[in-house]
């Protein structure tokens, strides 16, 4: 297959593009990631999920510490092809780190960032690192 689409991306000055991760059966926003063009590609090619970590400076395969692994649905790029959607299932119901559903889980209110949705499995039991 040609990699002509790979071009068709907006891709930042260091080679990555945000990726939003949204949960298919649900339609709520999962979390938002980078993806540089190898990450793009493995996702396509394994269907699951795998993004760039810019902290540890390599691809990151979503669950491979945690086991949320996930599923990857259906791809979107958006207008400007400067972002792309991944509409996704979501192994064992959780996405973020925190150990709840979402890394969307701070609300604002009243002037202040308050915690809205609770943790579904402490961290600690989660990463054994």
């Amino acid at each position: 297959m040609s990699e002509q689409w790979l071009d068709q991306i907006g891709w930042t000055a260091d080679g990555l593009v945000p990726a939003i991760v949204q949960e298919g059966a649900t339609g709520r926003v999962l979390m938002m990631a980078w993806m540089n063009r190898e990450a793009l590609l493995e996702t396509i090619a394994s269907g699951k999920a795998v993004y760039w970590s810019r902290s540890r400076k390599r691809l990151w395969r979503k669950g491979e510490e945690s086991g949320h692994v996930q599923s990857v649905k259906e791809i979107r790029r958006d207008c400007d092809g400067d972002a792309l959607l991944l509409v996704v299932e979501q192994a064992g119901g959780i996405a973020c780190h925190t150990g709840r559903h979402s890394c969307f889980y701070r609300r604002w209110e009243d002037g202040a960032w308050v915690d809205a949705d609770p943790v579904v499995k402490d961290p600690a039991d989660i990463y054994r690192g």
